[in-house]
């Protein structure tokens, strides 16, 4: 049975996912270090280039090599800019099912590509790969995160109480860590039917949203 994931680019009208690359490093630095970035994720604070490379080079490839998951730059397809990341982890090859996580630039919020990229990551895994769940996690507070997980077609399963670790602004301007609930979310095949259609026909959507899609 394959363990590993293919080393492949995915693409949609708009966007590539494909590899990091070393010409990503400073994007990918920018991004990180944005404010909601920092709030939701464990990434490193402040994250330097040097996390941006090491990240491109060596552990960003070792999630798909050792068979944990894979992890997807997402470019615009006619500027190639970094547009945001999706990865995929804690893969179980026995049942196929595994976790998604994403973030998108501030450069890029409002465009739906959250959405985008995530449900085509979806499809492949679905479709090519024959995979039967993609699980999410959004954190309690995170509201917007949790209307992409919506409009891709997930369904609430329940909550994981006091499980992350999130990070608020303190009154000097630095950063403090928190305890939050997890909410998770699952995406199964027949999930997707109409999901596609419902997330580009609803135009609110980006305006209502526009600091995570």
């Amino acid at each position: 049975m394959t363990s590993t994931f293919p080393d492949i680019s995915i693409s949609t009208d708009r966007l590539v996912m494909r590899p990091f690359e070393e010409a990503d490093v400073p994007a990918l630095t920018e991004m990180m270090n944005d404010e909601l970035v920092t709030a939701w994720t464990a990434a490193p604070h402040p994250y330097t280039a040097a996390d941006a490379r090491d990240w491109t080079a060596r552990r960003a490839p070792a999630e798909r090599t050792s068979g944990r998951g894979i992890v997807f730059a997402v470019t615009e397809f006619l500027t190639q800019r970094l547009v945001g990341t999706v990865q995929l982890r804690n893969t179980d090859w026995r049942t196929l099912a595994t976790e998604v996580s994403y973030a998108t630039a501030p450069w890029a919020r409002g465009e739906g590509y959250a959405c985008e990229s995530v449900l085509a990551v979806a499809q492949w895994l679905f479709r090519d790969l024959r995979f039967e769940r993609v699980e999410l996690r959004t954190a309690a507070d995170n509201a917007a995160a949790q209307q992409v997980a919506q409009k891709i077609g997930c369904i609430s399963e329940g909550v994981l109480r006091n499980a992350w670790i999130a990070r608020i602004r303190t009154e000097d301007g630095g950063w403090t860590r928190i305890r939050t609930d997890l909410l998770v979310w699952s995406l199964l095949p027949e999930d997707l039917d109409g999901a596609h259609d419902e997330t580009a026909e609803d135009s609110g959507y980006a305006a209502a949203y526009p600091d995570w899609s």
